[in-house]
């Protein structure tokens, strides 16, 4: 068997991190610190010696700009990107765009950081109505309303990653392709949880920085092996 790499990229630092806001599938952009962590990770793949020869990333844009600016860095932008709604962030319904603080006076700090770490509890849900759902933003457009989330739990993550990651990453590791997936905290947390056997309640402490590549080597089993993050 031909073995290959996994790299796993947290995009940057988006303006609603720094805010502190519910983002999931709202679209924001990197903040200037988040463009320079994205170059930053191009680089340490490029000093590691670490082919990238694929690319999956989410449709959305802090995800495909920290592409973007890592491929620049590594001087590979020919590479092959391919974008799909099932890596996007965990969508968080009806908290989408308010801060973390105002919630918690609101509905209390416990409450939040149920909605925010429990592994099957979803966050309120947006109405079908509301200008926020999915269905209203033209990249979804082709999906039927009742495939699009109104808020989601990780565990609700995990079981719409892995469709795309069994039909399109698994192929180009098994031919041998080093496969660079750039997401997000939580589809990259259930991507984690898949490739690590992570139980429900260890995974919630699972912490993932932005900007720092997570490299995953495959044996002969196709059994992943974390190696080390490139920090």
């Amino acid at each position: 068997m031909i073995m290959a790499s996994l790299i796993l990229l947290r995009h940057g630092q988006s303006t609603w991190n720094f805010e502190e806001r519910f983002t999931g599938w709202v679209d924001v952009d990197l903040t200037e610190k988040g463009v320079e962590e994205a170059y930053q990770a191009g680089r340490r793949l490029l000093e590691e010696n670490i082919d990238i020869d694929v690319v999956h990333t989410s449709v959305l844009l802090r995800a495909i700009r920290t592409v973007d600016a890592a491929l620049h860095a590594y001087g590979r932008s020919w590479v092959p990107v391919y974008k799909h709604w099932r890596l996007n962030e965990r969508h968080y319904g009806a908290l989408q765009g308010y801060n973390r603080e105002e919630m918690a006076k609101i509905h209390s700090p416990e409450q939040v950081r149920i909605w925010r770490r429990s592994y099957d509890v979803r966050p309120p849900l947006l109405d079908m109505e509301d200008e926020r759902h999915p269905r209203f933003d033209p990249r979804y457009s082709q999906l039927a309303p009742d495939v699009l989330p109104r808020g989601e739990c990780l565990k609700d993550v995990l079981e719409r990653m892995l469709p795309y990651f069994f039909d399109a990453i698994v192929p180009d590791l098994k031919s041998g392709k080093n496969v660079l997936v750039s997401a997000h905290g939580n589809s990259l947390r259930a991507m984690i949880k898949h490739l690590e056997n992570i139980g429900d309640e260890e995974i919630l402490d699972l912490e993932i920085p932005n900007g720092i590549p997570i490299v995953y080597h495959f044996n002969e089993n196709f059994k992943a092996e974390k190696t080390h993050n490139l920090d």
